[in-house]
């Protein structure tokens, strides 16, 4: 799996739109969290937890299906917003492009650093050359 990261802080043309990581989280590779670059190049998480309710369906409720058993529930905004949480993370992070169209080894990768979860710099490279050094 990996994490989905956007930036508000000018990485370039290619890292404008949501990217992906595996680099973030260690040991995991990611757990499809949400990650956000403020203009400041502040490394931020964005927390959706607790703003939805878990709900079962009871038999007489829009939704219900009886063929779905065990299955009838659903998911229901609570009005709760979600967080954003500064972090402190030091170490390099590569992120890349979600939706690339090109050829694989024109893919364009961006290596950050981050000293206390502030970038402090970034390299572009493709994945062709990433390959090759």
């Amino acid at each position: 799996m990996f994490d989905y990261l956007r930036s508000s802080y000018p990485l370039g043309e290619d890292f404008k739109e949501q990217c992906q990581t595996k680099d973030i989280e260690d040991g995991i590779g990611g757990t499809m969290s949400q990650y956000w670059i403020n203009p400041d190049g502040q490394l931020c998480l964005i927390d959706y937890s607790h703003t939805a309710d878990f709900v079962e369906l009871k038999e007489g409720d829009e939704g219900y299906d009886e063929k779905r058993g065990w299955l009838n529930f659903q998911w229901v905004p609570n009005g709760t917003h979600g967080k954003v949480r500064a972090i402190s993370l030091t170490k390099y992070v590569v992120i890349y492009p979600e939706n690339w169209k090109g050829e694989w080894e024109d893919w364009p990768e961006c290596r950050i650093h981050f000293k206390n979860g502030i970038v402090q710099d970034y390299g572009i490279l493709t994945k062709g050359e990433s390959c090759k050094q």
